[in-house]
């Protein structure tokens, strides 16, 4: 399949090695230079611009934020300007729905087709094409897609027909991650505060009933403080976190945790914490708990 693939950051990267080796015909193109050699190594063809990239049946999108693809979309020499008419642009970001809304209608009055196919997994899973996927968009075109998806995870999900549908999945599961990470933050700076060891608890959490993923990725890297290098920058997390407030406020729905994660996040930064992982909030309440000290059965007297 001729396809053209946009934004090689570490996921994106990964995933265009992985059609490559799946024998499909990639043309390449990344804004910041310098990306695309090893891609190019593996037999990729080196885009010179936004439209040398949609020459293809497909388009991939994979940019890190609502600003980047907006550009990439309506640039001059952009998505909709450059696809033909029956190609289909599959959006792999993660991205507001508000956003994805306008990329539905603006490809459907250009006569092309617009898939969302959002993934779940860190750098290491995209690498090794087990990535969860959850698609949303035309069945047809979605069938036309399944190859390429396929070829990067281990599962696809079709979560309706209407693209936003994807986005909007994808930023729950990323709450829910967030949400995870800050529970086992909490859980974990109580362990350590009562001197028991951190990574033991979390061993025996993840080999019992608390066996999901999350856990297991989470668990450790907040047990040993091992934020860097980060696998997902913390201010990607907090991005997400914003879109999943906006769409849920434009939804009416309160999320009193979102209001939590979002606080953590600020206090991260405040601290200098842009560069770590986004694991790095479940590590603020050791912060607040303090050293350790000895546990003990007694309780507080009450008040007088």
């Amino acid at each position: 399949m001729k396809i053209g693939f946009i934004g090689l950051g570490h996921m994106g990267s990964a995933m265009a090695g992985n059609l490559l080796k799946a024998g499909h015909d990639v043309s390449v193109f990344n804004r910041s230079p310098g990306k695309a050699e090893s891609l190019l190594k593996l037999g990729a063809d080196a885009a010179a611009d936004i439209a040398g990239a949609c020459r293809g049946e497909v388009v991939i999108t994979m940019l890190a934020d609502d600003a980047a693809l907006a550009e990439v979309a309506w640039a001059e020499d952009g998505l909709i300007a450059s696809l033909s008419r029956g190609a289909i642009h599959l959006s792999m970001s993660t991205i507001s729905v508000a956003l994805s809304e306008r990329l539905t209608q603006a490809h459907q009055q250009a006569g092309q087709r617009y898939v969302v196919a959002t993934v779940m997994g860190r750098p290491d899973m995209a690498a090794a094409a087990k990535l969860f996927i959850f698609a949303a968009g035309d069945p047809a075109a979605i069938d036309a897609c399944q190859p390429l998806l396929d070829a990067l995870g281990q599962k696809t999900s079709r979560v309706g027909p209407q693209p936003s549908a994807a986005n909007l999945v994808k930023l729950t599961g990323n709450f829910l991650q967030a949400a995870i990470i800050e529970a086992l933050g909490e859980a974990i700076a109580l362990i350590g505060r009562s001197g028991m060891d951190r990574r033991a608890y979390v061993e025996l959490l993840t080999s019992t009933l608390f066996t999901a993923p999350a856990f297991r990725i989470f668990g450790p890297l907040i047990a040993d403080g091992a934020y860097e290098p980060a696998g997902f920058a913390a201010p990607l997390g907090y991005k997400d976190i914003l879109l999943l407030r906006t769409a849920a406020e434009n939804l009416r729905v309160p999320m009193p945790l979102v209001s939590l994660l979002h606080d953590r996040f600020v206090r991260l930064f405040a601290q200098g914490g842009e560069r770590l992982d986004w694991s790095a909030i479940g590590g603020l309440a050791t912060q607040d708990a303090g050293p350790p000290r000895a546990l003990t059965t007694s309780s507080p007297s009450p008040a007088a």
